[in-house]
Parts: C-alpha cells; structure tokens; sequence
C-alpha cells in the first residue's frame, strides 16, 4: 500500500531533520538500507543451495538404483550443505550498536559476549533510561 502524499511529505521532512541533526548517522543508515535492498546475493545464494539439494537429491536416487553407496553418500552430504548454504545468512549484515560519535559498532558473531548488550550507564540519556526500565521490566516477568 503506498503512501498518501501528506504521508510522503512528512517522511522527507523526517529525513531531512535527521540529516541536519546527525549526518553520520544518516549515511550510515542509506549504506544499510542500500545493502539490506539489493537481494540479488541472497537470491543467487537460495537459488545455488536449492540447486545443490536437488543435485545431491539425484545423486542419492542414482546412487540407490545403481547400488553405490559411495555415490549416495555424496549425494546425501550435497543435499545438506546446498540446504545449509541456502538458508544462512550472508555474513557482514550483524546488528550494530551506535556509538557516541555516531559510529556503528557490529556486535554480531561470536566476538559479542553475552551479558554486554543492553547494559546502560544509570541517569545517563534518555534511550540507556528507557533501556534500563525495560531491563527492569524483563527481570520482574509478567
């Protein structure tokens, strides 16, 4: 459903806003949305890994009827890894934590240590205000 033209307008006014106030954070953004966008990579990576499962599929159905075993066992590890390689990911697109300069800081992978993400300076800004009530809330259950 598109957007009515009152809705656009305010949109390119909030856009505007946020380039006057924080440019960095702005251009950080247009590179991560530019990059989220172009699913080119994520649909050749689908379409290889479903074609890796189907050829390993026929490997194991040749392997079966001409009695190798060898032949379905390559087959049968194809199928895994074409299945595998479909569904991950693509690397590198983690989720950040902005910094107080405006840089963004990936915390995805293993390097992030549990524990770390969330924790807030106490009386510091509104957002590590709003973080620690929601840590708040989160210990104390429903």
């Amino acid at each position: 459903m598109p957007l009515s033209e009152h809705e656009q307008r305010v949109l390119q006014q909030m856009e505007q806003a946020l380039y006057a106030e924080d440019p960095r954070l702005a251009s950080q953004l247009q590179r991560t949305a530019a990059a989220r966008t172009s699913t080119g990579l994520d649909r050749r990576r689908l379409a290889l890994g479903v074609l890796g499962a189907l050829v390993g599929l026929a490997l194991v159905v040749v392997g079966v009827v001409t009695q190798l075993l060898w032949l379905s066992i390559i087959g049968f590890l194809a199928m895994v890894l074409g299945g595998a390689w479909a569904a991950t990911p693509v690397r590198g697109g983690g989720l950040g934590v902005v910094q107080e300069d405006g840089s963004v800081r990936v915390q995805a992978g293993p390097s992030a240590k549990p524990g770390q993400q969330g924790k807030a300076k106490p009386g510091g800004s509104f957002m590590s205000r709003m973080e620690q009530q929601w840590d708040k809330r989160k210990e104390q259950g429903p």
